[in-house]
């Protein structure tokens, strides 16, 4: 097999953190390819909100002007039970550049991402990484066909399927929690909280809401173990939790909706030697109040310039290299205990259970600590934030 001509970097995956990646990269001068298992880009999301952390640090790139042109911008957000508030959260009163959410669905997130970036090479799945003295070998299967390809450097951003091409099997178990969430996005028109995301707690389980552009929001609610799976019985069950949790106007609107699981995945280590690993397959943390697509563009962020210089110079920056993965696993343990926090609160309670629930969240919205919540959940703990 004759040898493929030797790239500076090869980005696997071609979700939010691998288009970033690629995309500052490009942008830093560096010759890229980015491989995608996935034949078409999906229009299916979870993540909806970037932080402000991360608008920050993509503000000089010119990505966070991109995000923000067709973006809700969710200053605060509200806890409440039985229609009776519990608490808020200011993000608007938080010291920082953006005091804000910015909330669209994910393929709006991405396209902003990857401009200026290599087109993917889609429909190839790696297989397998080899890693020699000066650059990696990634064997990749594309059309029936398995080819070589040759980089300096090798980013892994696939999600938890990927981790095999870094982790040795067993070493990148994950833990999945019983819990179980319905999904779905809906129009809802015009409303008084069109900027504000807001927290039912329930006793039979949370249910999230989060504006989006075009008078939509995003629903999450929990939902019990063992329901059936089909499309019209998932969507009849969405529909009922939000009648009863808070959301009866718009039950009326929820006409699909999707199911996803929680896992739990954060790795002791981001590298080996020239191969990196970053976002969900490094770290997969709770959706319910997690900061997982944002914890992975802090990677890629972080990561670029460290690359960049590696790449120019010829000459491993070490010192660095090993200062940004102290950070980064270390946000991601800070982001994966708040994450579970929320999860187990988010869960169905009894009456006396619920009602300790309601009192504690009242206590912690309120001053002082209100700004210290607000601070955790706009990614304030972050190392890189």
């Amino acid at each position: 097999m004759p040898a493929s001509p030797l790239r500076d970097a090869i980005v696997v995956g071609a979700g939010p953190v691998g288009l970033l990646l690629a995309s500052e990269l490009c942008r830093r001068g560096l010759d890229v390819e980015l491989l995608e298992r996935r034949a078409a880009a999906g229009r299916g999301s979870r993540a909806v909100g970037v932080h402000p952390p991360v608008l920050a640090a993509l503000e000089p790139s010119g990505i966070t002007d991109r995000l923000l042109a067709g973006a809700v911008r969710v200053s605060r957000g509200e806890a409440r039970s039985g229609g009776a508030l519990l608490g808020v959260v200011r993000f608007d009163r938080l010291g920082v550049r953006f005091p804000f959410v910015a909330t669209q669905p994910q393929h709006r997130t991405e396209a902003a991402l990857a401009a200026g970036g290599p087109e993917p090479v889609r429909g190839a799945t790696v297989l397998a990484l080899v890693r020699r003295a000066d650059h990696v070998v990634v064997r990749v299967e594309v059309e029936g066909r398995v080819v070589e390809r040759r980089a300096r450097i090798v980013a892994v951003a696939t999600g938890g399927a990927g981790r095999g091409l870094v982790f040795r099997h067993g070493a990148a178990a994950a833990r999945d929690y019983d819990d179980r969430y319905l999904m779905a996005d809906a129009g809802v028109g015009e409303r008084d909280d069109a900027d504000m995301a807001v927290v039912h707690l329930h006793r039979a389980g949370v249910l999230e809401s989060f504006p989006l552009p075009d008078g939509r929001r995003r629903f999450v609610a929990w939902d019990p173990p063992g329901g059936e799976t089909d499309d019209a019985t998932r969507a009849s069950r969405l529909r009922r939790a939000l009648a009863a949790r808070g959301e009866p106007g718009a039950a009326d609107a929820i006409t699909e909706a999707a199911a996803f699981g929680v896992r739990r995945f954060v790795a002791s280590s981001m590298r080996r030697g020239r191969v990196f690993v970053l976002g969900d397959a490094a770290h997969e943390v709770s959706p319910i109040g997690g900061q997982g697509m944002n914890l992975g563009l802090l990677d890629a962020v972080a990561l670029a310039p460290l690359l960049e210089r590696w790449i120019a110079s010829g000459r491993e920056p070490g010192p660095e290299l090993a200062r940004w993965e102290r950070r980064r696993v270390s946000s991601a343990r800070i982001a994966a205990g708040l994450a579970g926090a929320n999860t187990a609160l988010g869960r169905p309670r009894s009456g006396a259970a619920d009602a300790l629930r309601r009192t504690a969240l009242r206590t912690a919205f309120a001053p002082p600590l209100d700004r210290l919540f607000a601070h955790a959940y706009a990614m304030g703990f972050d190392r890189d934030g």
